[in-house]
């Protein structure tokens, strides 16, 4: 497996143990639908999160949450829509990142609610 590869599996694992932390459950990992991948789908409450997580090995290029793009969110957005209806949930939907860097220096790690807004 690419180096990359492994760092975002482990950033998923990281996101996975803090979203459990926090009193999440884990509903999926890695769903797709059509061309959207949505890396955790977790809830808490009455509330659906969809979760991207964005690892990387240095803050030098910017914060990872910065590398969320709008032709994405409209992907997660749609991935997350099919979720709750094909599931038939009565619930409220939300859109979080965690950014995650993790290098030889240690690992920070940043949960942003409500990370961006669908329409």
């Amino acid at each position: 497996m690419a180096k990359h590869h492994q760092l975002g599996k482990k950033g998923e694992e990281a996101a996975t143990e803090l979203l459990q932390r926090k009193g999440y459950k884990i509903l999926e990992r890695n769903y797709r639908y059509l061309k959207a991948e949505i890396d955790i789908i977790a809830q808490k409450d009455d509330t659906v999160v969809a979760v991207e997580v964005k690892t990387r090995s240095t803050p030098e290029f910017g914060n990872p949450q910065d590398f969320v793009k709008p032709q994405q969110i409209k992907r997660l957005v749609s991935a997350l829509d099919h979720y709750i209806t094909k599931n038939d949930l009565n619930v409220e939907a939300r859109f979080d990142i965690i950014g995650i860097i993790k290098n030889k220096l240690g690992t920070r790690i940043e949960h942003l609610k409500d990370a961006f807004l669908y329409f």
